[in-house]
């Protein structure tokens, strides 16, 4: 597979594994006028083919298939103790999509999924109408890119587009989008949403070349955040996961600088800064597969089912790059 350092291209699929139930759904036939020559299989429901056994994830990651099906039971969940809340009471996420185009060394979903095959849950009306149950008790803030990079996908479906339309007429409603996709232009036509925040995940050169290879570049990135920043949208940058590598502390002390010689720092929402960190099943089951990345074998200490560096060598790593943010941001707009 290439490496690709730019969304602008929409990934062929060979095979396209459709729900019978969901065949004749709008979103569906959008998605399939964009591969006519995909082969089509029609199946009775997604786990058939997502959850089959002796699948191999990091084989499959070299040729995704999409799999198109209707999200059914709980469809918006309470945000994970390891994700960080912002500062928001009623703190929830969704996954419209399962699985993510990029191939990080160090994505939990690796280990969480049986599969690398893209998961499609078209009837986005139905996650709307539970969103808009929880919005009738209190306020939500909701992440809706965590199981996958929404924004990268937005050429084959508009999830984003949708969610943004969403929310604007919901006050009580925060999204976040997640990203590290330089796809912004697919929603740039869009007014800004001042309950929309744009998030995008940043590290260092070093990092993306050995761990994150089929992302943008990170000047691709800040040049993403750069424009959405000038058209007003409220732009986070999260510096998550710092990674334990060699020379970390010049690498990130360098990503930082350049960030904020790029961004204004008074027109961004606020940071996140957070090291390596994954729930323990989900590591067991990467290290299972025989990943040949060097960093899923540091010996990390686990703790309360996480696994993640040591405490003090954590503490050290969130601390140094804290610093180098604070030459630029107020603690208060900083999370950890």
């Amino acid at each position: 597979m290439s490496k690709l350092k730019s969304d602008f291209f929409i990934r062929d699929f060979s095979h396209i594994y459709i729900e019978k139930n969901v065949i004749d759904h709008p979103m569906t036939r959008d998605i399939l006028k964009r591969f006519p020559e995909a082969v089509r299989v029609e199946i009775d429901h997604y786990k058939d083919v997502f959850n089959r056994s002796r699948q191999q994830f990091p084989v499959q990651k070299q040729s995704q298939k999409l799999i198109l099906a209707e999200k059914t039971g709980e469809k918006v969940y309470p945000g994970a103790d390891v994700s960080q809340d912002f500062g928001h009471e009623h703190f929830y996420y969704t996954s419209s999509i399962l699985n993510c185009i990029y191939n990080c060394s160090y994505c939990y979903l690796q280990g969480m999924f049986p599969s690398s095959n893209i998961v499609m849950f078209v009837n986005q009306e139905d996650f709307f109408q539970e969103v808009d149950a929880l919005l009738a008790r209190h306020p939500v803030y909701l992440a809706i890119s965590y199981d996958t990079d929404l924004l990268a996908f937005e050429r084959i479906a508009p999830f984003a587009s949708r969610w943004i339309e969403f929310a604007r007429e919901r006050e009580t409603l925060t999204i976040e989008l997640r990203t590290k996709s330089v796809n912004y232009a697919a929603i740039r036509h869009f007014q800004p949403a001042e309950n929309v925040v744009l998030a995008w995940t940043l590290s260092p050169d070093e990092v993306i070349r050995r761990y994150e290879p089929l992302t943008p570049s990170l000047d691709m990135r800040l040049k993403s955040m750069k424009q959405a920043m000038d058209d007003g949208w409220r732009v986070r940058v999260s510096f998550d996961p710092i990674l334990y590598i060699h020379d970390w502390q010049a690498q990130y002390k360098a990503c930082v600088a350049r960030t904020f010689s790029t961004l204004p720092a008074d027109k961004i929402e606020d940071v996140s800064i957070g090291v390596f960190r994954m729930a323990r099943d989900y590591l067991k089951n990467i290290r299972r597969t025989g990943s040949q990345s060097d960093l899923i074998y540091y010996p990390f200490e686990c703790r309360d089912g996480v696994y993640s560096y040591p405490e003090e060598l954590a503490e050290q790593m969130i601390r140094f790059v804290r610093g180098e943010v604070e030459q630029y941001i107020h603690p208060e707009n900083i999370y950890l």
